[in-house]
């Protein structure tokens, strides 16, 4: 992972400058997963920071700064996470906290926001619960409802009648599983088998060998993005369940654009749903990914986690601006209930005044060929999807 030039996890960096704070400072905690087995994810998200503010830190208002004080919560521990919340709001004196990639995490943080009425802005970890848990939690990333529901329907509408679902086990794949079997059942399809792995580092043939026995449509799949997504297609194309007849599909955490260059020729074919696609011709979008080809190279492609911190730090800077730097844990809840931004790459977005949750396009991709190299195609989109387990289950 690319170092920093002031500092590593767990001091204090000054985006403005390295040097002393100024008038106005806004200290936001950032709990990320800066190492470990499972840290690409932590440097997409950080990524995705970095560039917002290299783009943006010049619109703050005059003698205001913002300055990130990183954590490492080294992976899914629910533990050290909730211990360095709780250092960032007594200690740091944070104002705001942010990124947060896995769910036992969050659960973990979500008491001490609501204790010490400090807003954390999620910019990833994806189960539908998550905002339930305390009225100072917005989340401008996704949830996996919002993928894995409408694909059902979706599958059935394209001839795909029998499927097996192979997930991760632990909250999002626990809801990619349920979501799409209730949208895919609900619409006549069938699921003739499903399993749960672990989530660290799982040997995924045996899960797909038990796949291609019961000789489903399609698996539908949901792992970690990044090297997991990569290790399970290759299990996939190792096993031979497309030469014999099945295909893939799933949320798109499966063909995350940062990794979809080392899947291979497997990936041709199958079928995502997610709320953004590096090689969308949306004009914010070509804008957006042109910078960061110049920032971290031109065979590097933003994966959503990149996107959806992106799109975290455009809301910590509406609220830092509206409030002039001076932040209120109530107003700062209520400016971004409601909020809209139609610059994203991913497409115009909001936050559900009543969930405090994503409001968002969803868009049905296809990994094709395009001037030699793979991607992840829009072939249709479905509008402003709100969380469907909050729809269908009442829950603010």
């Amino acid at each position: 992972m690319k170092t920093w030039n002031c500092t590593r996890a767990g001091i204090a960096i000054v985006l403005m400058s390295c040097g002393a704070a100024s008038a106005q400072t806004v200290k936001v905690g950032i709990i990320n997963t800066y190492s470990g087995p499972l840290a690409p994810q932590g440097e997409q998200m950080e990524r995705g920071i970095q560039l917002y503010m290299k783009q943006h830190e010049s619109d703050l208002p005059a003698g205001v700064t913002i300055e990130l004080i990183r954590r490492d919560d080294t992976g899914p521990n629910p533990e050290v996470a909730k211990r360095l919340a709780q250092e960032l709001i007594t200690r740091d004196h944070v104002q705001l906290l942010a990124g947060v990639i896995w769910t036992p995490n969050a659960l973990a943080i979500a008491p001490l926001a609501t204790e010490a009425k400090v807003p954390l802005i999620i910019m990833n970890a994806s189960t539908s619960t998550i905002t339930t848990k305390s009225p100072y939690i917005a989340r401008v990333s996704l949830t996996m409802w919002q993928s894995s529901y409408p694909l059902g329907p979706w599958a059935v509408k394209n001839g795909i009648k029998k499927v097996y679902t192979v997930v991760s086990d632990y909250g999002p794949g626990i809801d990619a599983e349920q979501a799409f079997t209730k949208g895919f059942a609900d619409s006549g399809g069938q699921i003739v088998g499903s399993v749960r792995m672990p989530v660290a580092n799982p040997d995924f043939v045996p899960f797909l060998q038990r796949a291609k026995d019961v000789a489903p449509d399609a698996v539908f799949a949901f792992v970690p993005a990044g090297k997991e997504s990569t290790a399970l297609m290759r299990a996939f194309g190792d096993l031979g369940l497309t030469q014999a007849g099945i295909k893939l599909i799933g949320p798109g955490a499966i063909t995350t654009d940062e990794e979809l260059q080392n899947m291979g020729d497997v990936a041709l074919g199958v079928v995502t749903m997610n709320h953004y696609s590096s090689a969308a011709p949306r004009p914010f979008n070509q804008t957006f990914v042109a910078a960061y080809h110049a920032k971290y190279g031109q065979n590097e492609d933003p994966g959503y986690t990149v996107v959806d911190a992106y799109d975290g730090m455009a809301a910590i800077f509406h609220v830092v601006d509206a409030q002039h730097g001076k932040i209120d844990p109530d107003q700062t809840m209520a400016l971004l209930k409601g909020w809209k931004d139609d610059a994203s790459p991913r497409g115009s977005f909001m936050i559900d005044p009543d969930t405090r949750d994503i409001v968002q396009n969803e868009y049905v991709r296809r990994v094709e060929m395009v001037n030699g190299r793979l991607a992840n195609v829009e072939l249709e989109t479905i509008p402003m999807v709100k969380d469907p387990w909050k729809e269908i289950n009442h829950q603010k």
